[in-house]
């Protein structure tokens, strides 16, 4: 396939793979595809082990690096505030709603792990801090890309790496924000439909990407929202993409790292079984309906906080709840949760993530023999 995403990165196929998983990362790159390791759960130790460990497994191949700096967050306009400054501004009302409710589904405390953010010195969850440590450990190693996934590129993350030849990229959610992005001198923007996993906008991936590919070209667009099989894929391409990023289709592979509580019921649900909700990041990002969203959305329950508060909340409180969902029947086991898209509909068996690359690219192919077939007068 050629495509200004396979060019770019020397690749056989414009499948961009965002996963939080090096095995899954290398299993891509191995199979054709790009993979782009998402860094905001690792800590600086682990990223670097994770880099040198994919660096090692891909060889002379290409992966990323997904960085979080979003375009607004609280303190920021101070200058960004320490830890212990944002968890003073956590009302009361919400430690005790969350306490309340671990204590009603039975949840028990976690005696190997801290108990909150209070015990985590350094910089808050999502802060330019952060993912200022975050980029330097990245660029340590050779990235093909580095991708943001709230808001504009930085200024020093674009310098930075055009310095050494790595492309930025940039999620966007409306045509405004990808002409923000391109503005501020990403290479490619990544238009992600409200059927994807993780943060999103609003609008859909059959709206949102047209209406981008139109506004910013020449740059490359990769589709994003909905898409893991490979009609989708033939479809984000018709529409204007160069290629697709991927996020949600690798949770259930063999390799992912996901709960395996989450994964069954991600295996089992729907494409109706996902909301949107504010309830883990303070931002509205798409993630599996369980007993947790449902009782964050009830009306006598305290509004999300924003970010980076909500996360700073909630992250221990998750914790236990992960480590106590492997017992069947546990109220633990009901309110796990993790983001997932729509897509989840169509993931309903496990295999390798190197076997989902070919399945999308037979498929692709399927599809674009199809429609050729249907322009023979």
């Amino acid at each position: 396939m050629k495509t200004p995403i396979t060019e770019m990165f020397d690749i056989e196929f414009p499948i961009v793979a965002f996963t939080h998983c090096r095995d899954v990362v290398a299993a891509v790159s191995k199979a054709g595809g790009l993979g782009v390791l998402g860094a905001v759960g690792h800590g600086d130790e682990a990223l670097e082990t994770d880099l040198a460990w994919i660096e090692e497994e891909i060889g002379d191949r290409p992966y990323g690096v997904d960085l979080i700096v979003p375009a607004r967050y609280a303190g920021s306009e101070e200058g960004g505030l320490q830890v212990a400054d944002l968890l003073a501004t956590i009302p009361g009302a919400h430690r005790e709603f969350l306490d309340e409710l671990l204590e009603r589904y039975d949840v028990p405390e976690n005696p190997e792990a801290p108990s909150g953010w209070a015990e985590r010195p350094g910089d808050a969850p999502f802060s330019a801090n952060r993912a200022s440590r975050q980029l330097d450990i990245s660029l340590a190693h050779r990235p093909a890309l580095v991708a943001n996934a709230l808001g504009p590129p930085p200024r020093d993350m674009l310098d930075r790496c055009h310095e050494l030849g790595i492309k930025v990229a940039a999620l966007a959610g409306t045509k405004v924000h990808a002409e923000r992005h391109v503005a501020a001198g990403a290479d490619i923007i990544i238009a992600q439909g409200t059927e994807g996993g993780g943060h999103t906008g609003q609008i859909g991936s059959m709206v949102l990407l047209p209406e981008v590919v139109d506004a910013v070209a020449p740059v490359p667009v990769l589709g994003a929202g909905g898409i893991g099989r490979g009609r989708q894929m033939a479809a984000a391409m018709a529409l204007g993409a160069a290629g697709v990023w991927c996020g949600s289709v690798w949770l259930t592979t063999e390799e992912a790292e996901t709960h395996p509580v989450v994964k069954a019921k991600m295996l089992a649900a729907g494409s109706g079984d996902t909301l949107r909700s504010r309830s883990i990041t303070g931002k509205p990002a798409r993630m599996l309906r369980t007993a947790w969203t449902e009782e964050w959305d009830r009306e006598d329950t305290p509004a999300p906080l924003g970010m980076p508060l909500q996360p700073m909340l909630t992250s221990a409180a998750m914790d236990r709840i992960n480590r106590a969902a492997h017992h069947e029947g546990s109220g633990a086991e009901d309110l796990a949760t993790y983001f997932v898209g729509q897509v989840v509909g169509d993931m309903n068996r496990s295999k390798g993530a190197g076997q989902v690359v070919m399945d999308m690219v037979e498929e692709f192919i399927d599809a674009a023999q199809a429609v050729a077939a249907q322009l023979e007068f």
